[in-house]
């Protein structure tokens, strides 16, 4: 076995959704990032071992932007086929060459050491490597799900429903129990032109009438199977593999009742499994408590909180804890407002000074959990979480003494939209005449269409849009924000039909545009030009001196008329989006590997080549 000691300024522990937007925000915020995750992929329940969708607020155009938005427009570019592998290396690569951060795959963290009441460092075990890693840093974030520091360290935490008095929340039980929502393992189907026979394995469960799957499915047409769910009566954590054994009986015995005894089986004739999931994908464990604990009344009452860095906007949905064995229908859908905010408060511990925690895990009741708990929602909490931890770095404090200022405006510059507020576009912006119609939408500080209201800035391919200041200004760079389609939830795929729906770049998304700057004399010239862009925040570097500035867009992906929600020129400018490095040729990787290493073998083979003919 191996030793290992880093240091770093934010450690994350947990790669999925909620622990790779924070990560990847640490380090864009300048802090030294570890991230620690448990599996061999990034993504947690939307990667290919779990392959949940990625799920976040109703309603249109209230779709969650910031990183989480940048990693699925990089996909839709990619991945126009949906391949879930293609889907983990997207992943990989934002993590990988992030500068800043330093990845930790299959490593799981094993202990916690205090320094008072502030954690101090971590230890983890890493298997493929053998090696024991030791992580110190000051701020720490638990992206784990099941909150794996709040039984390595003081950290106060909750689990199950609270009693429907403590909070007056009237979807709750009369008295608190430990019942969680259960685990799923998820199943895949794929669609050929021949009929497909399926042979159950003798161990799965026997599924005989449609009263065994009452409320839950109806031939193929059973999206993800998500209902094929258990575990909410045991302990989600503890019985986890017991949980998993009983999942695989279920699913097995699941498919084998359509394709063999379900009254409309003749629709599954033509359908295969095209994949089981072996790695359930967990609702609820562990939550831990903070200096605000959100509840469903805050949910309904549309979280209009002053510290508002993150929002949701799914229902209120509540499994049952028994899952596929209670006969009843398996959630209910409580409604919930779209988009409510989510307060700072509940993204840091109460009792450790030096924790802030993102995703499912964060301080709500068991009401709340059940709209937070989405993937998509968990992102932009995780990005939240990630900027707060290095601007506390950075700013010299703890989580509880940051200034909610600093880290909302900051989110808004990089994105991430927070109901009720508005991103004002900067002094330079403000100064100057900005000329092209509708271009004052371009200062309204919304970058988001809301219902009947338009906030973009659209013309034809080919029109300009320009800032125009009465004396030379310094400009350090430009942010434009593109329209990417907020309709469009930009979802992997939960089954393959023949036919499937490709997904690909929004048509609505600017793919070329150019900048011109004026200067002094009144000479334009172009300063910087892009003829494949795929992302809605992008963040362009200047370092000129210019009387104005222009903006002009001459293709997007298939849309007549470009739409922009933000031009703004910046007086200074940070490089916190890295492009991605491209690979060498091989012939270089070879290059450099040593003539001593790459000689041919020493072991006699050559001379018995060489030789045996003429000995023969």
């Amino acid at each position: 076995m191996y030793e290992a000691t880093h240091e770093f300024d934010v450690c994350v522990i947990g790669g999925g959704m909620s622990g790779i937007c924070a990560a990847i925000a640490a380090a864009r915020n300048g802090a030294r990032t570890a991230l620690i995750h448990d599996r061999p992929v990034f993504g947690g329940n939307a990667s290919s071992e779990v392959r949940m969708w990625i799920c976040g607020a109703h309603g249109k155009n209230n779709k969650e932007t910031g990183i989480l938005e940048e990693i699925q427009l990089e996909n839709l570019y990619l991945n126009p086929a949906r391949s879930y592998s293609v889907w983990d290396s997207v992943l990989w690569s934002k993590i990988r060459f992030q500068p800043g951060l330093t990845p930790f795959l299959n490593c799981s963290c094993t202990e916690a050491t205090m320094d008072g009441e502030k954690i101090a460092s971590v230890r983890a075990w890493q298997l493929t490597s053998q090696t024991w890693h030791t992580i110190t840093a000051t701020q720490f974030i638990d992206c784990s799900g099941d909150s794996i520091l709040a039984e390595l360290t003081p950290a106060e935490y909750r689990i199950g429903r609270e009693a429907r008095a403590e909070f007056n929340e009237d979807i709750e039980p009369l008295e608190a129990d430990t019942k969680t929502m259960g685990n799923s393992l998820l199943i895949q189907l794929r669609r050929t032109d021949e009929p497909q026979p399926f042979t159950a394995p003798r161990w799965a469960y026997k599924f005989t009438s449609p009263e065994d799957v009452k409320y839950r499915v109806s031939g193929v047409s059973a999206h993800n199977f998500w209902w094929v769910e258990l575990g909410g009566i045991n302990d989600t954590i503890r019985d986890s593999e017991a949980i998993r054994d009983e999942l695989m009986r279920v699913s097995y015995g699941v498919w084998d009742y359509l394709k063999n005894r379900a009254p409309e089986r003749e629709k599954a004739t033509n359908w295969a499994l095209e994949w089981m999931g072996s790695l359930p994908g967990k609702r609820e464990s562990r939550r831990y408590i903070g200096d605000h604990i959100l509840t469903q009344n805050d949910i309904r009452a549309e979280g209009k909180f002053a510290d508002i860095v993150a929002y949701g906007g799914w229902s209120m949905d509540d499994h049952h804890p028994a899952g596929l064995l209670y006969p009843g229908r398996p959630t209910i859908f409580h409604p919930a407002p779209s988009p409510y905010g989510i307060p700072y408060r509940s993204l840091y511990s109460k009792n450790v000074p030096n924790l802030l925690f993102a995703g499912r895990n964060i301080s709500v009741t068991h009401a709340a959990l059940s709209s937070t708990r989405v993937m998509a929602t968990c992102a932009v909490i995780g990005q939240a979480a990630g900027t707060a931890a290095a601007l506390c770095v950075s700013e010299n404090c703890n989580p509880r003494g940051l200034d909610i200022a600093l880290l909302q405006q900051t989110l808004m510059d990089d994105d991430c939209w927070l109901p009720g507020k508005l991103h004002l576009p900067g002094t330079l912006a403000l100064s100057a005449t900005l000329c092209g119609d509708p271009a004052r939408r371009l200062l309204d500080g919304m970058e988001r269409d809301r219902e009947n209201e338009s906030h973009a800035w659209e013309a034809p391919l080919g029109e300009s849009v320009s800032y125009h200041w009465a004396t030379p200004q310094e400009l350090a760079g430009v942010r434009l924000v593109f329209d990417s389609d907020l309709s469009n939830t930009k979802r992997m795929a939960h089954v393959y039909p023949q036919s499937a729906n490709r997904c690909a770049v929004p048509d609505s998304l600017v793919k070329a545009f150019y900048l011109e700057a004026e200067d002094a004399s009144g000479t334009w010239s172009t300063v910087y030009s892009e003829d494949n862009n795929y992302q809605r925040l992008v963040l362009i570097p200047l370092s000129i001196q210019a009387t104005a500035l222009r903006l002009i867009c001459t293709e997007t992906w298939g849309d007549a008329l470009a739409r922009v929600f933000a031009f703004e020129p910046l007086a200074e400018f940070v490089p916190k989006i890295p492009s991605l490095p491209d690979g060498p040729s091989f012939a270089e990787v070879r290059a450099q590997v040593s003539a001593e290493d790459l000689a041919a073998p020493d072991n006699g083979l050559e001379e018995t080549v060489k030789h045996g003919a003429h000995g023969a």
